[in-house]
């Protein structure tokens, strides 16, 4: 299984993960109404975005994303939507316009910075694709419904904030191992 492949389907399974584990409030050191479990997971979804789009270019990035929100959907709404509870249907909902949304802004703007030093454009196209996503996740999920989503969002987005930069160094290591096809060699791919 290629590289493509590969990094379709984990963006897939990482935003059902997400979508399941941000129902859960972390119980712990008072954090129950500042962060869900889901803020570890989701930023993954940026990295998988740029390394897509440094191996292949912004079109193959975007199917990517595009099958990753394909996959992300349809099991998010198998696996973890109840469809008796409301906030279940709303958090799908906004998961998949939040997604898609940022993720697409992810695309555009590491494309714009592919040029600079290595990490400006994973760091600059995550940083602003986790703010887009966060506000309007929180916002379309749990805007009117008593729960405290302004300190979730606020929470949830200083953990992917950090994330991102952890996330930095597998992907210079990633980078340094795979090719960069996005000079079109990799046609198959992109038709």
């Amino acid at each position: 299984m290629n590289l493509f492949y590969k990094l379709s389907l984990l963006m897939g399974l990482v935003v059902v993960l997400s979508n399941y584990l941000v129902q859960f409030p972390i119980q712990h050191f008072g954090l129950s109404e500042i962060l869900t479990y889901g803020a570890f997971s989701y930023p993954i979804t940026f990295f998988i975005t740029d390394l897509a789009n440094r191996a292949y270019g912004k079109l193959v990035a975007r199917k990517v994303v595009y099958i990753g929100f394909t996959i992300g959907v349809l099991l998010t709404l198998f696996v973890s939507t109840n469809f008796t509870d409301i906030i279940s249907i709303r958090i799908a909902i906004g998961s998949g316009v939040a997604f898609f949304i940022a993720q697409n802004i992810d695309v555009q703007i590491f494309h714009s910075l592919r040029k600079k030093i290595w990490y400006i454009a994973p760091l600059v196209s995550s940083l602003i694709g986790s703010i887009t996503d966060t506000f309007l996740f929180f916002s379309i999920a749990f805007y009117a419904t008593g729960i405290p989503w302004v300190t979730l969002a606020f929470g949830d987005l200083a953990v992917k904030l950090l994330i991102t930069l952890v996330m930095l160094i597998p992907f210079k290591l990633f980078i340094n191992r795979i090719k960069d096809f996005s000079d079109g060699s990799v046609s198959e791919i992109k038709n």
